[in-house]
């Protein structure tokens, strides 16, 4: 078959591949893009520290913390959610949405610090004063 004749088929004779669905299929462990739950978080920055591409950011100030999340630089790896000990962040099973610009899907939230109510101590119970004791004399002589 020449050259010039397989290109005239291709060219006239039509589509011969088959489209994609609008999402591929996941397979098992997949593991998509971060999700984060404000509520949960109580701004430790463990996150940002366990992800090794960066793409996660927390910038605290003294009543409130920003953190954002750009899945353009994210590896999807899981240390992040790993080491999350509220369950803040998990990850979606779902593969993410289509985008066209970078950074369309990257995330911010500001969060207000949430103040911890330290537990107040155990009150002592009172000690019946001691009986007092005579003092020890000093060897060998009087007090």
């Amino acid at each position: 078959m020449s050259i010039l004749s397989m290109l005239w088929k291709n060219l006239w004779g039509g589509n011969r591949t088959m489209l994609f669905p609008a999402r591929p299929t996941v397979s098992d462990g997949y593991r998509g893009l971060v999700k984060f739950d404000p509520e949960l978080c109580t701004g430790c920055a463990i996150c940002k520290f366990r992800c090794t591409a960066r793409a996660i950011e927390f910038k605290a100030a003294k009543g409130e913390f920003t953190w954002s999340y750009d899945p353009g630089q994210c590896t999807f790896c899981g240390r992040c959610v790993e080491g999350c000990k509220t369950h803040a962040i998990h990850q979606e099973d779902a593969t993410p949405p289509i985008y066209l610009n970078i950074g369309d899907l990257k995330n911010s939230y500001t969060v207000a610090r949430k103040t911890t109510v330290k537990p107040a101590a155990p009150q002592q119970q009172a000690t019946p004063p001691a009986s007092p004791q005579p003092p020890n004399p000093a060897p060998g002589g009087e007090l």
